[in-house]
């Protein structure tokens, strides 16, 4: 059976490749903005990742 996903999951880890790709770019350009901006994404996809990944445990105890 597939594992089931829910859209905070998918928008966290579209977050964090978002965060990662800023990160880079900001990285290779040095813009230190650029690449704080992208850290913070990142950082924000995590939580929100985490979120989703507990939500549907929750769902899976009920």
């Amino acid at each position: 059976m597939p594992k089931m996903v829910n859209k905070d999951q998918v928008a966290g880890v579209a977050k964090q490749v978002k965060g990662s790709v800023k990160e880079a770019a900001g990285k290779a350009t040095g813009n230190r903005q650029t690449r704080a901006r992208g850290m913070a994404d990142k950082a924000t996809g995590k939580v929100q990742k985490a979120y989703g990944d507990m939500k549907e445990k929750i769902k899976k105890a009920l």
